[in-house]
């Protein structure tokens, strides 16, 4: 495709995504593509590249548009992409709306005009309200301040940069190194993560999915950050394991190969399509210690499973905010009264699923968030409804076999991007009591 070409896909993709509100962009980024094979697989990723970019700059770019009185029309919010986010002159710019060889049609005189007043201005401009600098809801930036403090600018650019490929070596096939070398003499260079024992980190959409290591189980695609929570439940071979919101297994299969494919796990989910979808990872990774498990209204598994489980994972839905370099879309969408809703869904869950501890068992609540609102205060909230439950400190944690490579100095675990450079999790260890109090 010529740039141009280029331009006028970007511009039609992010019509789509305008037009899809309620649904990702990547989804509406792989419909796009599926339905246009002819585009080639470098024009894909640069047409998908430049859409995340704007996604990322979106606040920005339409707080632009308005101070000029112009609408963002997906033509204008490309034109001041290239402009302003990507440095090119408006003479380049209005260049590539030619209409020749499947570009953009020429530009009106409308804008032409907004073409030249977008030139004479800067992303980052003072006038801009910080929440539309930092690139939040407005009723979000307060609980965000609160959250970081000082380090708010920096957590928040961090949640703004491209993320890495994190991949999880699958010990039940491989060794770490062994798996490095055997993507290395594919093409792809790895280096181990930081914390998690089992991490690679490659390059930024590397074809992971392509290689060989993925097609036979050897890896995983796994944020270091998600491995972490998986590492916190101490999951020991023999042990009754249930991972109460499993969805696609991501997180169990991870729980597998701690405990080396001796004891049970129980994934469970609220999804039959989700768990449907885990079948094939199970198969893929050599995984046979695994039953899954519906959560459907009225189901009687859970009552009978009362106080038999080892450990219990509740990696309970939320507003994903740790997640935000891998969906930059996600946070324009997100509303308070999403928040509300899911802290109503956590504190149900998690009571539900704490009735499956057995006396001595751990209980671990995990998000993808970095909002206190979602993660301790919660937990802070069980314990007071749950006097048979303690926190287990991560120093506690650490000092369990094998766990030391824990990050942290809180009693929780509460990773971000800017200071560990994984996704925002966190994750707090609950202990039941061997005795009712």
């Amino acid at each position: 495709m010529t740039p141009a070409a280029r331009i006028q896909a970007g511009i039609d993709l992010w019509a789509e995504v305008e037009a899809h509100p309620d649904v990702p962009a990547d989804r509406v980024a792989d419909a796009f593509f599926k339905s246009r094979r002819y585009i080639g697989a470098g024009d894909r990723r640069a047409i998908a590249e430049r859409l995340w970019a704007m996604l990322r700059a979106a606040p920005r770019l339409a707080w632009h548009l308005a101070a000029i009185g112009a609408p963002a029309t997906p033509r204008l919010m490309m034109l001041a992409a290239l402009t302003l986010a990507e440095g090119m002159s408006a003479d380049a710019a209005a260049g590539l709306f030619s209409g020749a060889r499947h570009g953009p049609q020429p530009l009106s005189d409308e804008e032409r005009l907004a073409l030249r007043r977008l030139a004479d201005r800067r992303l980052d401009d003072p006038a801009m309200p910080e929440a539309v600098r930092l690139g939040v809801p407005a009723w979000l930036l307060p609980l965000l301040a609160a959250r970081f403090g000082p380090l708010l600018a920096e957590e928040l650019a961090a949640l703004d940069r491209p993320a890495p490929t994190d991949l999880r070596v699958n010990t039940l096939k491989i060794t770490r190194e062994a798996a490095r070398d055997t993507l290395a003499a594919e093409g792809i260079a790895t280096e181990p993560t930081p914390f998690s024992p089992w991490g690679l980190r490659a390059p930024s959409r590397a074809p992971i999915t392509a290689t060989r290591a993925f097609r036979d189980g050897l890896i995983e695609i796994q944020d270091e950050g998600s491995q972490l929570v998986a590492a916190i439940l101490d999951a020991r071979p023999g042990m009754r394991v249930c991972d109460f919101c499993a969805g696609a297994g991501g997180k169990t299969l991870a729980l597998a190969a701690m405990m080396a494919n001796r004891g049970a796990i129980i994934a469970a989910d609220v999804s039959a399509h989700r768990l449907e979808a885990a079948v094939r990872r199970l198969r893929r990774a050599g995984v046979s210690n695994v039953e899954r498990r519906l959560i459907a209204p009225g189901e009687k598994w859970i009552k009978r499973a009362r106080g038999s489980f080892d450990r219990v994972l509740v990696d309970a839905p939320c507003t994903g905010s740790g997640t935000w370099r891998r969906k930059p879309d996600a946070r324009l969408r997100l509303a308070r009264e999403d928040l509300d809703e899911l802290l109503l869904r956590q504190r149900e869950i998690l009571a539900r699923a704490s009735t499956l501890v057995k006396p001595g068992g751990v209980l671990v609540y995990a998000t993808c968030s970095v909002l206190e609102e979602e993660n301790e205060a919660q937990v802070r909230s069980f314990l007071e409804r749950n006097p048979s439950f303690r926190l287990l400190p991560l120093a506690a944690l650490r000092a369990r076999a094998g766990l030391g490579f824990l990050p942290g100095d809180g009693p929780f675990l509460a990773l971000t991007p800017g200071r560990h450079g994984t996704d925002g999790f966190f994750a707090a260890a609950l202990i039941r009591a061997e005795q009712a109090p």
